[in-house]
Formats: C-alpha cells, sequence, structure tokens
C-alpha cells in the first residue's frame, strides 16, 4: 500500500508544541532515577494522552518510563515492535521557559531568533535548511533549546499511535511504545524492564535528516585517570614538589592536536576527548569518553593515552598515576547485522513514505545502542531534528509528518511480511 492511499490527518505538529514547553532538562549530576523530576511532568502527561487513547495500560512507573500497548488487529504471528524516545533534554543548554516559534512556509535565508537577534540560524551554517523550501520550520525565540531532540520522536510517535487506532483497517501485530528518561546523560536505559515491554524488536526516533536511518553507532568507553603528585610546603618546595595539576595539564597538552580529537575528525574517525579535569596539588583527576566504530579502534587510543601519561610521568618520577577504563556502549551494528529484516523494513518504510531511504553511522550513541546489546535489536530512524543541544535547534513539521508516516508503514510492512 502506498503513501497516497493513506489518508493522513496529522496532530504531530500540536502535538510537539505541547511537549516542548515542559522543561526534562536531565542532570548528569543526580543519583536518582529520573535524575530530574520534572522529567515526570511529561511522563505523566504522555501517559494520559496515550489511556485516552484506549491504551488501557499506559502507565508513568516509578523510575520515568512510560510504558504502553497497542494491541495488535491481526491473525498473523506477528514480531513484537516497539518504538522508543528519550523525554529528557540536554544539560548543555537551557530548557526552561521555552518558547517555540514556527516560521511558515520558508522562503530560505537565515532565520532571526526574536528573543535574542544574536542568535541567527544561518543558512550557509545549516545546509539542511536548503531542502526546506516551503516547509514550516519550528524554532525557538534564541533563548533556548527547542527540545526536538527528542520530543520530535515522541511528538511522531504519539501521532502514529493515534493514527492506526483510528484507522482499524490497517493491520498490524503487537506494537510497544517505550518513552525514557535520562537518554542524553547515558542513563536512558538503565531501569528499563524489558520483560515487562515484551517487544522482539525496537526502533529509536532520534535520529536527524529526514529519510536516514541508522544501523551503526560508535562504541564508546570511558577512562579515568588519578595522579598522585608529592605535596609539600610552597615555600620550601625546589626539588620536593611533583604538582599534581601541573602533571594532569601536561597529559591534556600532550594530547594530538592535529588528529583524535572531535574537533579534527568526521565520518568513520574517532577520538580521545577530555570531559573533565579537577583537583589539588597532591592529586588531581583527568577524565575522558573514548570514541571508536571497532573495538580495535577503541584500544588504540586507550593505548595511545597511557602512552602519554607515562610519557609525562617520566618528569616526576616520585608520582603515580592511575587509569581505569569503563566500558559505556558499543557499536549496535555488530547486533543488528544478524537480524537484516529490522534495517530492510525500515528502508521499504522510509521508501513508501516518500522519501530516498539513506542507511548511515551515528558518530554517538542512542538509547538503541545498549537495548540492542541488552536483548533488543534497535536500529534508530530519523526523527527531523537540527542542530540539538543549542539555542539553534530546529525541527521541519513536514519532516516529522514523514517520520509518523515511516511508523505506520513499518508497522505494515511488519505484518504484509508475517507468515499467514
Amino acid at each position: 500500500m502506498s503513501d497516497t492511499k493513506l489518508a493522513f490527518t496529522h496532530t504531530v505538529a500540536e502535538r510537539f508544541l505541547r511537549y516542548v514547553v515542559i522543561d526534562t532538562q536531565s542532570d548528569p549530576n543526580s543519583p536518582t532515577t529520573p535524575s530530574t523530576a520534572k522529567q515526570k511532568d511529561l511522563g505523566r502527561l504522555l501517559a494520559a494522552e496515550l489511556q485516552a487513547m484506549g491504551l488501557s495500560d499506559a502507565h508513568l512507573d516509578e523510575h520515568g518510563y512510560v510504558y504502553a500497548t497497542i494491541p495488535a488487529n491481526t491473525d498473523k504471528n506477528v514480531p513484537v515492535i516497539c518504538f522508543c524516545s528519550h523525554m529528557d533534554t540536554s544539560p548543555d543548554c537551557s530548557g526552561a521557559n521555552v518558547k517555540p516559534q514556527v516560521v511558515r512556509n520558508y522562503r530560505g535565508g537565515d532565520i532571526v531568533l526574536p528573543g535574542d537577534p544574536a542568535q541567527v540560524i544561518r543558512a550557509a551554517e545549516h545546509p539542511a535548511l536548503a531542502s526546506q523550501i516551503g516547509s514550516d520550520i519550528i524554532t525557538t525565540d534564541g533563548t533556548t533549546l527547542l527540545g526536538a531532540d527528542n520530543k520530535a520522536g515522541i511528538a511522531e510517535i504519539m501521532d502514529a499511535a493515534q493514527f492506526l487506532l483510528s484507522n482499524p483497517e490497517i493491520k498490524h501485530g503487537t506494537i510497544k511504545i517505550l518513552f525514557t528518561p535520562d537518554e542524553e546523560i547515558g542513563r536512558g536505559v538503565d531501569k528499563v524492564d524489558l520483560t515487562k515491554l515484551g517487544a522482539d524488536f525496537g526502533y529509536t526516533m532520534d535520529g536527524e535528516t529526514a529519510g536516514h536511518i541508522e544501523d551503526e553507532t560508535f562504541s564508546a568507553d570511558g577512562a579515568s585517570i588519578t595522579i598522585e603528585g608529592v605535596s609539600a610546603h610552597p615555600g620550601f618546595a625546589k626539588g620536593r614538589m611533583e604538582h599534581a595539576i601541573k602533571i594532569a595539564s601536561a597529559i591534556v597538552d600532550r594530547l594530538p592536536k592535529e588528529t583524535c580529537s572531535p574537533e579534527t575528525t568526521e565520518g568513520k574517525e574517532g577520538f580521545l576527548h577530555p570531559i573533565s579535569i579537577s583537583g589539588t596539588l597532591e592529586q588531581a583527576r583527568l577524565d575522558f569518553i573514548v570514541r571508536d566504530f571497532t573495538e580495535n579502534g577503541l584500544k588504540e587510543k586507550e593505548a595511545l593515552l597511557e602512552g602519554i601519561v607515562k610519557d609525562v610521568m617520566r618528569a616526576y618520577p616520585r608520582s603515580s598515576y592511575r587509569m581505569e577504563v569503563r566500558e559505556q556502549y558499543r557499536n549496535m551494528k555488530m547486533v543488528i547485522d544478524r537480524h537484516p529484516e529490522i534495517v530492510d523494513y525500515a528502508v521499504e518504510a522510509i521508501r513508501r513514505a516518500g522519501l530516498t531511504p539513506v542507511k548511515t553511522s551515528i558518530r554517538g550513541g542512542t538509547d538503541g545502542s545498549r537495548l540492542s546489546f541488552m536483548g533488543l535489536p534497535c536500529p534508530n530512524i530519523f526523527a527531523g531534528e537540527h542542530a540539538f543541544h543549542s539555542r539553534l535547534e530546529w525541527v521541519s513539521v513536514q519532516d516529522m509528518e514523514k517520520a509518523v508516516q515511516t511508523i505506520v508503514h513499518l508497522a505494515m510492512i511488519w505484518e504484509e511480511r508475517a507468515p499467514a
């Protein structure tokens, strides 16, 4: 069935505008789950809206996760698929008092944001705008981020759910809905109950450009280096003091300048990235994130880092260091490649929605990275979000509508391809 035979009446834009004004910023320094109680404000609204659609099992659990089930309306034995998005917004930029604006029938050129005219979405710096002529672009007023990452995905899943429930002639298997907290701080699936979810395969709706599906992510480690220096009174320190902060600073200074950093890499190139430095004369700590698409690439970068540390430490013979590496997530492709139909069906759904499918890799991770290794293979489908984590964030209404259509077609394709 082609897209033209489905009479879509979209609610995705109005839902999105309703969701983004709810502040759901997560907090990496909080030990709780969710890390901020305000994420539950959106969770309660979503659970209530899902119940109003007729999904009686929709609920928000104690950890801030929203679960719901769209029952199957076919006799076929269709695998249970899940659509997932995260409710939190990035700690990198304020998500409080979001004031969205809709630039209707975009005609090209720069978009000046009215709350802070110094914030300009420049067409030259946002080449994706070139394909949006005639579209309706949603931005903020320039004083906050927008939250399309990932409330666009939430609105798309909600609109698709409403459409499927309103059109029972569209056959589909059981569909699970999952909205998670704390994805932006790497804890998005820490407390998810996959047994309760009961899905066989999943899709996160958390990608960028319309038509894109991502079946590969970085693999990720965290590395910390603790330096034990030698303390002495600064008035009598000659030949005695070995300053831990200076040692840590020397390590950072030795990092590659032209390669192996976020600002010098692209495509399939990985990096070492210092994210914090703290300490005193006697002890200092450096924290890094390490990213690559392969296990060997991670090991090479971690060996490079330790080699730099050892080289620096030679100048401080009475000081010592300790390096610890922690696994964060792994490239989802290792799991997804065992189930090629997951991506194949998504490619076909994107095509049926009238777009050209593009398979790409994420220079980052999603909830789907960890879900895949927890037993729920889960590639990432476009949500239409652009310039996320910034005040210049924007999304196209028409791209969100295409994402809704992709979800609906994907549900149909899983049912079509299931054995009778």
